[in-house]
């Protein structure tokens, strides 16, 4: 028997399968042989139910980088934050706890978000509370994309810092930090 005809044979033993595609608007399709159908959208992100309630320093006693567990009155009070910058996720009101000053900025955690007026606005906050005499908690969703894309790119543009050495600093202070590929490639080119 030819291997052409081994194939044909085996061809009919094999399974169906079904094939799941997200797309980046966060639409999905389901592919099986030549049927496709529509299933409910899901938006892109990261699950983890542990809490992540300690926000790393990445420059001494003024800048720290975590997540939206961070954003906590008893946080606000241990570390002395006076800023709040929220990157892409905004913080509920801080009832009776006025004195710290918050920033919401706009920016979706994929590739072709334009970081350059991300970090145009966010390094004027941060530079802002580092000549204030503060100290700022800068965070997103998980303190791993698009809120560690603004340090390093504050680093880089007030600092001048590499984009090696800032991402160095930055994941030596909070070894979870990944920003997305499209994130990577702008901060590269700010150099």
């Amino acid at each position: 028997m030819s291997f052409l005809e081994q194939l044909q044979k085996s061809r009919h033993s094999l399974q169906p399968t079904e094939t799941t595609v997200t797309y980046m608007d966060g639409s999905r399709k389901v592919f099986r042989g030549e049927m496709e159908r529509d299933i409910p959208k899901r938006l892109g992100f990261i699950i983890d139910n542990s809490p992540d309630q300690v926000p790393a320093c990445v420059l001494s006693q003024f800048l720290y980088l975590g997540s939206q567990d961070c954003v906590r009155r008893e946080v606000f009070e241990k570390y002395e934050i006076s800023h709040v910058l929220s990157v892409g996720i905004e913080t509920p009101p801080f009832e009776g706890f006025l004195q710290v000053r918050c920033k919401f900025i706009e920016c979706l955690d994929l590739p072709e978000t334009d970081l350059a007026v991300v970090i145009k606005q966010s390094s004027e906050f941060i530079e802002g509370c580092r000549r204030d005499g503060g100290r700022v908690l800068v965070h997103c969703n998980a303190g791993v994309s698009r809120s560690t894309s603004v340090v390093i790119g504050y680093l880089m543009k007030h600092h001048d810092y590499s984009f090696l050495q800032a991402l160095g600093l930055v994941k030596s202070k909070r070894p979870c930090v990944q920003p997305n590929v499209g994130f990577i490639n702008q901060l590269k080119k700010l150099q």
